[in-house]
């Protein structure tokens, strides 16, 4: 692959003795939707919190190997400049509890106490939410707090929010696993539409949705990338047997 906006190579994880992923070589294409699929404890979540450097956050975890962003080896960079270049929105919508939706937002400014002139402010704020489809819903109440949403606005204020900080990458884990199927079916057109302005890794358990909104697949089985490929070819000729069985749901 040419220029990769993403390169994993030799990447291992660890908590404590306990191995979560073996040598995981991956490169990520920009402007598309890569899905990272498997079973439960296959090391999908581990993955990505390896990409934007939340997995040494956790107690006796450690890493091995190197992901480069845009050829920046981000294992050599400040965490928190890796984190503004490459967002993360979570399996439940979490907009912090006593901000509004304005300052949801920008949550990511405030916290890092970047100061922004009122006017940049205002455009960042609508700018994110029409990137995020959630403009027209709120515009007339952005000083209510987040948590007055429904669940599936309050996942679009997250990916708002991610948005804000004009990241290279977003990091969805799950994003539509706490919703019902109408906000989930939101969510999906927001992703396929947001590839245009940045590059997507979203790790789900759902098939069906991999298939509707991905360009490429992962397979991961026990910690191993087993196959990386389009897909339209990986859900109609898997070249693994493990990959086929997974998808005909011989197991998950």
């Amino acid at each position: 692959m040419e220029n990769p906006i993403l390169k994993i190579e030799n990447l291992e994880a660890f908590f404590g003795e306990n191995q979560v992923l073996k040598r995981i070589n991956l490169s990520l294409s920009r402007h598309k939707i890569s899905a990272i699929m498997g079973p439960s404890g296959c090391g999908k979540t581990t993955l990505i919190r390896c990409i934007n450097r939340m997995h040494e956050l956790s107690p006796d975890a450690k890493v091995t190997g190197k992901i480069f962003l845009e050829g920046e080896d981000i294992y050599a960079t400040d965490p928190i400049n890796i984190r503004r270049k490459i967002g993360m929105v979570f399996q439940k919508p979490n907009p912090f509890p006593m901000m509004s939706i304005y300052d949801n937002v920008i949550a990511g400014y405030i916290l890092n106490g970047i100061k922004l002139p009122k006017d940049t402010q205002e455009k960042i704020v609508e700018e994110s939410l029409r990137k995020a489809a959630l403009w027209e819903e709120v515009k007339d109440v952005l000083q209510k707090r987040g948590t007055f949403l429904s669940g599936g606005q309050q996942q679009r204020l997250c990916i708002a929010r991610a948005l804000a900080m004009q990241p290279s990458i977003l990091l969805l884990d799950e994003p539509t696993s706490a919703l019902d199927p109408k906000a989930t079916s939101h969510i999906e057109e927001l992703i396929t539409q947001l590839k245009s302005v940045v590059t997507i890794i979203i790790v789900t358990h759902n098939i069906a949705q991999a298939a509707r909104v991905s360009d490429f697949v992962a397979f991961l089985y026990l910690g191993e990338l087993i196959e990386f490929g389009p897909s339209a070819k990986m859900f109609t000729s898997p070249k693994d047997k493990r990959t086929e069985e997974y998808l005909c749901g011989k197991f998950g």
